[in-house]
């Protein structure tokens, strides 16, 4: 066992939240920070992670993700579902879709009606997602100019088929929105993209661990695999991990920062000896807490693929044949620009599927080519597609480790698809996007349905669609939700129930899942809860208007408007 020198904080995970944290907590002089990262650093020189358009790639193998898989999911036919979370510096942020969404303002508001979590209205959360961003058109009351994460906005005359399907979605009676992140989420406009102007993904490896990694204060392991965080009591006191095929033991003289996601945070507390009892026994784990949320509480976003031919040639289906991938690397590699350099979610919205809904419950990525997102089955003609899927699902489901083994992956079950609520909003999404699709706006490019088949028709037949079909949105969260009572793993600044000095500060820490995207989410809960463990004044709650449908039910003493 060799035991490494003390630090003030570990680390655990250098993914979207744990490289705000190391960032931020070395802002401060003589603060001494260990990041712990399973995977390889995030190589400048992989396209497979810097170049926005291949965002697919890393997805497939196992170099930068994790490749879980979960139970034969019950309410899916039995399949056994893909869970990719990424491995590497950046975390997820190096292999996602690098969709820029920030949720729902009624999300936060909602979060902040649960028991000790009344500082976290949107307008409570609005300042932090600003101090995060450095948005290309410049910062404004909704967005920031200065942050450490690099956002572009969607720049018109980029595809036709984007504005094209924001006028289906407008045509069909939904309204436009300038901004998806802004005033109003609701309705069809321009989606904002983790990308830096030179057309590079914008992960937290480039945008925060670039301010931190020269300083002394900072120590970044890669390649070193967490086995459990070590206890005097109820008290962490260190981490022992695997590094270079050797056990290390480090100590944390004021608290370990457990940040490995909604997947491998309840795995690696119930390896520790914290969660359910019962499960703890089960796989010959000794209790340090009988904690029953942990792992418990899991939630996801299912989404479906809607498949057209297009009519022009105007989809980026010549993009995916090799003899034209030199030419578009080359300009990327060079300039920055051109098809390489966006991942081609540039349009998206989000809607309600019936009136009685207090926000949006469907959310829509626009794609100019018929593909799988993990770039699979892409097709070779002309096409282009909607991805929709429902936004929270009631449907819970679990984390649950097998054996003491740091290796083994846990026994992952979402439980997809559990509610009837979830079949109502998918059987809704089918046909609103059908009838999206057939507005005039696209009657110059629609051309044959490729999937779903349009003999699809009843609830049954479309019901056995989602089953077979659907995919995830690759969102898992809420395996260690804020809050208080027994469900709770946390408080409302990330310090675990029962525990002293230790927190989780990752996606496993939101109480119920957001509208849309999670990482501009998880960059913001980190950036506040980092506020808290430095022991800085929260920053001043914002002061907009913010959009609020029909006089809907609202949380938080929002600003009603529209």
């Amino acid at each position: 066992m060799q035991t490494t020198p003390e630090y003030d904080y570990i680390i655990i995970g250098a993914g979207s939240a744990g490289n705000v944290l190391a960032a931020r907590l070395t802002e401060d002089e003589g603060v001494r920070v260990l990041l712990l990262e399973a995977g390889l650093p995030d190589y400048r020189l992989d396209f497979r992670t810097q170049m926005p358009a291949a965002l697919a790639m890393p997805l497939q193998g196992t170099t930068y993700n994790w490749g879980y898989k979960t139970e034969p999911e019950p309410h899916m036919n039995n399949r056994v579902m893909d869970c990719g979370r990424g491995k590497g510096l950046g975390g997820s942020s190096l292999i996602n879709g690098m969709c820029y969404i920030r949720g729902n303002a009624l999300d936060f508001d909602h979060w902040a009606q649960l028991p000790g979590l009344e500082n976290w209205t949107y307008l409570d959360c609005l300042p932090y997602f600003k101090k995060s961003e450095q948005r290309d058109a410049g910062g404004n009351d909704y967005h920031g100019g200065n942050g450490p994460i690099h956002v572009t906005t969607a720049k018109a005359g980029v595809n036709p088929l984007f504005e094209a399907m924001i006028q289906a979605g407008v045509d069909a009676g939904y309204p436009r929105t300038d901004d998806l992140n802004g005033y109003q989420q609701e309705g069809f406009g321009p989606m904002d993209r983790f990308v830096t102007p030179k057309g590079r993904r914008a992960s937290t490896a480039r945008g925060y661990l670039d301010m931190a990694r020269s300083r002394e204060r900072l120590t970044i392991y890669t390649g070193a695999l967490t086995d459990t965080i070590v206890f005097e009591g109820k008290r962490a006191v260190g981490v022992r991990f695997e590094y270079q095929g050797r056990s290390h033991t480090a100590h944390a003289a004021r608290e370990v920062l457990l940040c490995a996601g909604a997947i491998a945070s309840p795995q690696i507390l119930q390896r520790s000896g914290i969660g359910p009892g019962a499960w703890l026994a089960e796989a010959g784990v000794a209790e340090v807490l009988d904690l029953p949320g942990v792992g418990n509480n899991l939630q996801d976003h299912l989404e479906l693929y809607m498949q057209y031919e297009c009519t022009q040639p105007v989809s980026i289906a010549p993009a995916t044949q090799w003899w034209n991938k030199p030419a578009i690397g080359a300009e990327w590699l060079f300039n920055g620009t051109g098809l390489g350099a966006t991942n081609h979610f540039e349009a998206g919205g989000f809607i309600r599927s019936d009136e009685s809904v207090a926000w949006p419950n469907l959310q829509y990525h626009f794609l100019p080519i018929a593909v799988r997102y993990d770039g699979r089955n892409a097709s070779k003609a002309h096409s282009f597609q909607a991805h929709v899927g429902s936004m929270r699902s009631p449907s819970r489901g679990r984390i649950k480790i097998k054996s003491k083994n740091a290796a083994e992956h846990p026994s992952i079950l979402f439980n997809y698809m559990a509610h009837e609520q979830d079949w109502q909003e998918f059987r809704a999404a089918i046909r609103i996007t059908r009838d999206i699709i057939n507005q005039p706006a696209l009657d110059a490019y629609r051309g044959k349905v490729i999937t779903p088949a349009a003999n699809l028709q009843s609830d049954a037949e479309l019901d056995e669609y989602v089953k077979n079909h659907a995919e995830t949105a690759y969102h898992p969260s809420c395996t260690c939700a804020m809050g208080e009572g027994n469900d709770a793993v946390v408080d409302s600044q990330g310090r675990v129930h029962g525990i002293d000095a230790l927190r989780v500060v990752d996606a496993s820490i939101m109480p119920n899942i957001i509208t849309g995207n999670l990482n501009a989410t998880t960059i913001m809960l980190a950036e506040k809860i980092a506020d808290h463990i430095r022991g800085r004044a929260p920053l001043p709650r914002a002061d907009v208007a913010y959009y609020v449908a029909n006089d809907a039910p609202a949380r938080g003493e929002p600003k009603r408007a529209g």
